[in-house]
């Protein structure tokens, strides 16, 4: 089998790299400090993702290289992000792989109805449209010829390893199955679409591998929406704890609190996809791949025991 690159070992990094090495590929992960998932068919590597030259050599005679990296928070995407994109485009660029990088919705802006793939990128608020430009400058270079690339869009992630700096869902659940009152932003009741972290590797693992998958951004099959109450009133019940008591924090107090806190003022931004049905379309890579998304059942039991813990 191929030589793919996995740039990160976060959640998604090493979920990709394990499904990678049981594909049968020979993996290489690539972190800072030269840690990731224990596997026969993975090897470790330490290397800084911006140092372009440090990292040519490991992406030589790849297949694919995957970016599942992420700037640790909001504050830091405007400064992070465009030179970590343009290091991990020029390698693949200079070493002939695919160029695989995880994204999310933000570059849609605020949507009626079902987020398909076809919609036009019209964020207002600046980490949507950063975003969109990068997958803009991606694909401009492929369209140039100078290398191949292809995107995963999920929403928000669920399941067993999403850390608290990953969403809003995991202290959510984490305080639910505590026996905890949870305090929400935006609207509990309000569906939202959930994608769970093994589909979003499968996804990526397709996408590094089949060639129509090239040029074009595609959305990781997800289970249909649930609220928020929903989700941790079904975790707390298969936990056998009490139903959490859920109160709403009112956007006014977020206004209040905004000019004292660089994170809220970010969160604020992005709130609209708590306020309002927020549902991810993934009908074209079901359609192309044949691709499912995991049954929300199994879903659920692999998320609660890891809030659980």
């Amino acid at each position: 089998m191929s030589h793919h690159l996995v740039l990160g070992a976060g959640t998604i990094g090493s979920v990709l790299a394990i499904q990678l090495a049981n594909d049968g590929h020979e993996v290489r992960v690539v972190t800072r400090s030269g840690t990731g998932p224990s596997h026969p068919g993975i090897a470790l590597v330490k290397a800084d993702v911006l140092d372009r030259d440090a990292l040519r050599p490991h992406a030589a005679g790849a297949a694919a290289v995957y970016n599942t990296l992420s700037p640790p928070s909001y504050q830091q995407w405007s400064s992070m992000w465009p030179p970590l994109a343009a290091a991990v485009l020029d390698v693949a660029e200079s070493s002939g792989a695919v160029l695989v990088t995880i994204s999310n919705l933000y570059g849609y802006g605020p949507v009626v109805g079902p987020i398909s793939r076809d919609l036009p990128l019209a964020a207002t608020e600046h980490k949507g449209r950063l975003r969109a430009r990068l997958w803009q400058d991606a694909l401009a270079a492929h369209q140039a010829g100078r290398v191949r690339v292809t995107e995963a869009r999920a929403s928000d992630f669920l399941g067993p390893g999403v850390g608290l700096h990953a969403g809003l869902i995991t202290r959510y659940g984490q305080a639910a199955m505590a026996g905890k009152p949870v305090r929400v932003l935006g609207d509990p009741d309000a569906p939202h679409s959930f994608t769970y972290v093994d589909d979003v590797a499968r996804t990526l693992a397709v996408l590094g591998t089949d060639e129509r998958a090239w040029g074009h951004p595609w959305h990781v099959p997800s289970s249909p929406p649930v609220s928020v109450r929903n989700l941790l009133e079904s975790a707390t019940q298969r936990g056998g704890i009490q139903a959490p008591r859920i109160r709403r924090i009112p956007r006014s107090a977020l206004t209040l609190l905004s000019p004292f806190s660089p994170t809220l003022r970010e969160v604020r931004g992005v709130l609209y996809q708590w306020e309002a049905p927020f549902e991810i379309d993934a009908t074209a890579t079901t359609t192309v791949f044949g691709l499912e998304h995991t049954p929300w059942d199994d879903v659920m039991r692999r998320t609660t025991a890891d809030w659980q813990q």
